[in-house]
């Protein structure tokens, strides 16, 4: 009797009667697949941010062509303006004012979220599991749930559409299931190809204000070690550059998980009337303190002992090493 079964189902196969079915995917492999859906496929939509308990819609463009990758976000509401990602350079170009700011960034990929690629070396970190299928904008998806092994990193979810693997919603939550953030398309489309855009001022307009360097340069420069780090979390980027039009440079070293980004700054002790100690605005806190004659913050969006115990942990860099 078996032997009949097998032949009946390898029959109705091959007819097309009968789906084998494809086999069940992971939440790694269901987030990797979104990775590279989000770097080789044209889409838009209208995406809604919800940072520091202010809703915000947008309209989203991604553009891809022979391996390079363009991101559009464009204001809905005042204050008008438009956002440009190019190969790790940010341009806010502030439509009312006809002012534009540029700001360097070789360390993110994303508006929307940032997956890092090397998933298999993230579960000393995090746990990650679809723990269910829910619709975003009428399209079913992967509930993905991204769990940190510690309380040194926020937990989060990601919903990816079930068909062409785009993100469609994320949200970061504090750890008693309260949302702190979230990004979420209302309505999304795929198209063939997308135009490339390039954001020029008006000769009338203010010239470009560049905020960061473009490149990297060697932690070892830096005014300050960071002695001890929660785990998983390492330097990814560090620059010396002038902030808040001060004279005086400011040392900022980028850490990261590769979800969660944390930055240290170090600046002269300059300012009276800084806050110290811990301060908080939605999903990102700050721990600030003194030493010697320096000021340092350290900032993330992580819970605040983390960048407590980050930020305690800084000492002066020995100048005679």
């Amino acid at each position: 009797m078996t032997v009949i079964k097998g032949f009946l189902m390898a029959w109705l196969l091959s007819i097309g009667i009968a789906s084998a079915g494809e086999p069940e995917l992971n939440a790694q492999q269901v987030l990797m697949k979104m990775n590279h859906a989000m770097e080789v496929l044209n889409y838009q939509g209208t995406v809604a941010f919800l940072k520091n308990g202010k809703l915000e819609p947008m309209k989203y463009v991604h553009a891809a062509a022979k391996g390079v990758q363009q991101e559009r976000l464009t204001s809905l509401n005042s204050p008008l303006r438009e956002i440009i990602r190019d190969a790790g350079k940010v341009s806010c170009l502030f439509k009312e004012r006809q002012q534009m700011i540029v700001d360097h960034r070789p360390f993110e990929r994303s508006f929307l979220v940032d997956v890092p690629k090397n998933l298999d070396e993230m579960g000393d970190i995090y746990q990650f599991e679809i723990v269910g299928e829910e619709n975003v904008a009428m399209l079913p998806s992967y509930v993905v749930a991204i769990q940190p092994k510690d309380n040194a990193r926020y937990p989060r979810k990601i919903w990816i559409e079930k068909q062409q693997f785009l993100p469609l919603k994320a949200v970061v939550y504090d750890y008693s299931g309260v949302p702190l953030e979230q990004v979420v398309f209302t309505g999304i489309e795929v198209k063939d190809a997308l135009p490339f855009v390039d954001v020029k001022l008006p000769d009338t307009a203010h010239p470009a204000r560049h905020m960061h360097q473009l490149q990297s340069q060697l932690s070892g420069q830096a005014a300050f070690v960071v002695s001890e780090l929660p785990k998983g979390f390492r330097e990814v980027f560090f620059t010396r550059k002038p902030m808040r039009n001060a004279e005086q440079p400011v040392d900022h070293l980028l850490l990261s998980d590769g979800f969660t980004s944390i930055s240290v700054y170090m600046e002269n002790n300059n300012s009276a009337a800084m806050q110290l100690g811990l301060q908080s605005v939605g999903a990102v806190n700050s721990y600030s303190r003194t030493i010697n004659n320096y000021q340092l913050t350290v900032m993330g969006e992580v819970p605040a002992e983390t960048v407590k115990f980050i930020a305690e942990g800084v000492k002066l860099r020995d100048l005679k090493d």
